[in-house]
């Protein structure tokens, strides 16, 4: 249920109008002092550190955001495996970041936030759980029936936790977006799907036509984007999204600074505009948020920034 007992759904509000999805989770993270150099990422902190996952979700509710994603992108059963955590355990955990969302809306109510507050699950790539870069070149090796295999024990872990929306997220190619649409069928939970481009295709090189296409009759699907991307390859996707699947559009960038491997290190120079998101949202874009080095601040520029244009 929502954090907010009165609030309406969210498909229902973005029917309405506009959503300010939260920024980088773990850049947040990473400015409050935590070391997310792991293969699990953010998700170790679900065992070490949860409540600073609270905060960070806490630092996104007070600067305009209505959606929080949890910290679950890079948790999964095998990656807590491979750490020594069972699978009852890994449950927990997946559980409790859902939890945490919860407690950060909780406390964003009692500092006087009067807006509609909605939790997403987080369920990145198979190759976020590889946790070798394959999340942006997607091609596992895998048949569609593997990777739903792999993605539909997480989504019911996450379902039955109750968040608002799953956040099927940095899908890199159509095989794995054919198998999550299969794996979130009869969870209760409505999803929303999107894609990490590269210009006109999929980070796999598929047309976006074809990869929004898939979503366009999944009941379950309230929204088809893209995120963890640079801003400048928005627009195009923004508007082939809307025509293609008529369901409202889901989107949160990058920074547009660029990820040295090697160097384990971001480099270049922020490209996110704050007046770019007016635009998106004539376009058709509902959710709008940043993913990777967005911050609260740019997420509080994107609400005022919705918020005055009406």
């Amino acid at each position: 249920m929502s954090s907010n007992a009165s609030a309406p759904g969210l498909a229902g509000a973005l029917a309405a109008g506009t959503v300010v999805l939260d920024g980088g989770l773990s850049n947040q993270l990473e400015s409050a002092g935590h070391d997310l150099t792991d293969e699990l990422w953010s998700a170790r902190l679900l065992a070490e550190r949860p409540e600073a996952i609270t905060e960070a979700h806490l630092a996104y509710y007070l600067a305009g955001a209505s959606v929080a994603i949890t910290a679950s992108y890079q948790a999964t059963f095998e990656g807590f495996a491979r750490r020594g955590i069972g699978r009852a355990e890994a449950g927990r955990l997946l559980a409790l970041s859902v939890r945490l969302a919860r407690d950060a809306a909780r406390r964003a109510r009692d500092a006087g936030v009067r807006r509609p507050l909605w939790v997403a699950a987080s369920a990145g790539p198979y190759g976020a759980m590889l946790a070798d870069g394959s999340e942006y070149r997607g091609r596992y090796g895998l048949t569609i029936t593997e990777l739903e295999r792999f993605h539909r024990p997480r989504l019911e872990a996450l379902a039955a936790a109750a968040p608002d929306v799953l956040a099927l997220e940095t899908v890199p190619d159509t095989d794995e977006a054919a198998a999550l649409l299969r794996a979130v069928r009869g969870l209760g939970v409505p999803a929303w799907l999107s894609y990490t481009v590269d210009g006109p295709r999929t980070r796999a090189g598929q047309p976006l036509e074809r990869a929004f296409a898939l979503a366009a009759d999944a009941e379950e699907i309230i929204a088809v984007g893209v995120n963890c991307c640079a801003p400048q390859d928005v627009t195009p996707a923004v508007e082939l999204a809307a025509r293609i699947t008529g369901k409202p559009v889901v989107v949160y960038p990058n920074s547009g600074e660029s990820w040295d491997a090697g160097a384990r290190a971001w480099d270049g120079r922020t490209t996110f505009a704050t007046e770019q998101v007016t635009a998106w949202r004539a376009r058709g874009a509902r959710l709008i948020g940043g993913c990777c080095r967005v911050g609260p601040e740019h997420i509080g520029s994107i609400a005022r920034a919705l918020g005055a244009a009406g």
